[in-house]
């Protein structure tokens, strides 16, 4: 992890669920290093971020060899993160609806498209790259 210095704050390891808490971590560290940032925007922000990992800890193959890298920066503009993972090709439905209040799954990427103001996904050789961004104050629009 990063400090005050460096705007940059990294994870990384297996993308297993005990991981996760790593994730947590590193976004409550980053949040504390800048108390300007709106309470609101860091939970948004954490609130997808989160999502997209548990993806990737979830649906990631092969299970539990499945390696990430986490890249978060904050600036006066924006937050955003930069998740890379080993996984397999993963072509994800964005812009899908909500599933309905009866799913059990699926609402993970359409929250993070609702909260975020960008979200990328691109496969780059053998590696998943997620890019997402949340401006700083900012609504997104659905």
């Amino acid at each position: 992890m990063a400090g005050e210095d460096d705007e940059t704050y990294v994870a990384e390891g297996f993308a297993v669920p005990e991981e996760l808490d790593t994730v947590h971590a590193l976004l409550a560290q980053a949040a504390a290093d800048h108390p300007d940032v709106d309470p609101t925007d860091v939970m948004l922000f954490e609130t997808a971020v989160i999502e997209i990992a548990n993806n990737v800890v979830e649906y990631g193959k092969p299970e539990g060899e499945v390696r990430w890298r986490l890249e978060l920066s904050i600036d006066d503009e924006r937050i955003a993160a930069e998740l890379y993972d080993t996984g397999q090709e993963f072509t994800p439905g964005m812009g899908a609806a909500m599933p309905g209040e009866d799913a059990e799954s699926g609402r993970g990427l359409p929250l993070a498209e609702a909260v975020l103001d960008k979200i990328e996904l691109e496969r780059v050789d053998d590696t998943n790259h997620w890019r997402m961004v949340r401006r700083r104050g900012h609504v997104p629009q659905a």
